[in-house]
């Protein structure tokens, strides 16, 4: 069976705290584990999830602050320890190039990570989705609006059909002919929509530093899963405004309007001590959807297909 879930390294914001360490997410999704923001202690927070370096075969960087980059070069020199045998692509902002490569080469070791640098340069599909594409969905980059140039990403994956037993039985198709009528749509007169019904693919977005902008419901549109920063509570707004930041109320509404089934709140600052406090604004800006206010550790799974 596919495993799809997101798993929570870390939730807190520019200062950790004695319960949520630097950012950190691993998003877990058939064969690929897609790492974003892996902020400082990134490596001890995989092992407290079993999440080996082995599983990681992308990493999304929205910007570089440290608590979202710092814990890279571990993460990287990991790899090459544990000797990772596949290509791992690298996403982040172009303009953060420089910093990418001090990053990567922060200190001296063993480089043997068939690490591919993938630097966003523009918003639009940067993996994925064209013809021939080596992946089962496809990966977009949103412009956000923070402090510096920063960018969400959203992972969409195609429709599709699924296919109906007792209809295929009831035409006399099984076997490898399944496989034919997938491919050609026909199959001795019988159609693929006699024996299928539509399934829609699954939507997940990560949106980290920004304040409301376009990109912000772009990323959020539609989505099974949202994981958003919700840095502050609405009592703070100016401030989160000014540091470009979104409140807990924001995140709620744009879950709402967007029609997202599962909201998962994270990056609470540390003036913050119950996260609970963040779950509850959501509600309150009209999000009745799924809702967790992340803790360190969190296994969620992605919300199974509509149907």
């Amino acid at each position: 069976m596919s495993l799809r879930e997101l798993v929570v390294l870390g939730t807190a914001s520019q200062v950790p705290t004695r319960q949520r360490n630097h950012n950190g997410y691993v998003l877990l999704w058939d064969g690929e584990g897609i790492l974003f923001d892996p902020g400082e202690g990134t490596q001890r927070q995989m092992l407290h999830t079993s999440v080996a370096a082995h599983d990681l075969t992308r990493i999304c960087l929205t910007h570089f602050h440290g608590d979202h980059t710092l814990g890279l070069p571990g993460v990287i020199q990991h790899m090459s320890l544990d000797g990772v045998p596949h290509e791992v692509t690298a996403h982040f902002p172009a303009s953060g190039r420089a910093y990418f490569e001090r990053l990567r080469h922060a200190t001296p070791f063993h480089d043997t990570v068939a690490l591919r640098e993938a630097p966003i340069t523009a918003p639009g599909v940067i993996a994925g989705g064209g013809s021939g594409a080596e992946l089962p969905f496809t990966l977009e980059a949103r412009r956000l609006s923070h402090r510096i140039e920063a960018f969400g990403y959203r992972l969409t994956e195609p429709d599709a059909r699924r296919m109906l037993p007792d209809r295929l039985a009831a035409h006399g198709i099984g076997g490898p002919d399944v496989g034919r009528l997938q491919r050609d749509g026909e199959l001795r007169g019988v159609r693929l929509a006699d024996v299928s019904e539509p399934r829609v693919g699954q939507r997940f977005a990560f949106v980290m530093d920004t304040r409301l902008c376009d990109g912000v419901y772009e990323l959020a549109d539609g989505c099974d899963m949202l994981v958003i920063e919700s840095t502050f509570l609405h009592a703070d707004a100016e401030l989160a405004e000014v540091a470009g930041h979104l409140t807990a109320y924001q995140a709620g509404r744009v879950a709402a309007e967007s029609g997202v089934r599962h909201l998962v709140l994270t990056h609470f600052s540390q003036r913050y001590q119950d996260t609970e406090l963040f779950a509850a604004e959501a509600r309150e800006a009209g999000f009745e959807g799924e809702l967790t206010a992340a803790r360190d550790l969190m296994r969620i799974p992605v919300p199974k297909r509509r149907r």
